[in-house]
């Protein structure tokens, strides 16, 4: 086979390369945020999550952040740890767990909503382009829903 044939098999021929290393980078900027408020960037997230809706399954938070559930049940045991959320059997079916945020956790949704701020100065990118690369990336992620 000539060298052409493996050109598909280039680093920079490839998409998931960038979005992969755009991810890395993205969390390693947020880390400093989020170790002022005690989180990590899981953690984060799952809390954006239960600032909006206070009260989840685990099966649907895992779908919402897209995540298994083994990495998700450490991520929830943690936060009930911080006592920022509760983790119960539901009522109607006992094999669901449900989630709740706590008023701890409610109090530090005002000291989390400077991150996205702060965040938006690290990054060097102009608004229509964040929304375009925004709309592109949900594009790909509701194919796999």
């Amino acid at each position: 086979m000539s060298q052409k044939n493996y050109d598909c098999l280039k680093l920079e021929n490839q998409l998931c390369f960038p979005l992969y290393a755009c991810s890395r980078e993205i969390i390693k900027r947020y880390k400093p945020f989020l170790d002022e408020i005690g989180l990590t960037y899981t953690q984060y997230i799952t809390m954006m999550v239960l600032w909006e809706r206070e009260q989840i399954s685990t099966k649907e938070l895992g779908t919402l952040l897209h995540l298994d559930s083994g990495t998700l049940t450490p991520v929830v045991k943690t936060l009930v740890e911080k006592g920022l959320i509760t983790r119960e059997r539901s009522g109607e079916d006992a094999r669901h767990l449900i989630v709740t945020i706590t008023g701890k956790g409610i109090a530090l949704k005002d000291e989390a909503v400077k991150i996205p701020e702060q965040m938006g100065s690290c990054l060097n990118i102009d608004m229509k382009d964040a929304k375009q690369l925004y709309n592109l990336l949900y594009k790909v992620m509701k194919q796999w829903k």
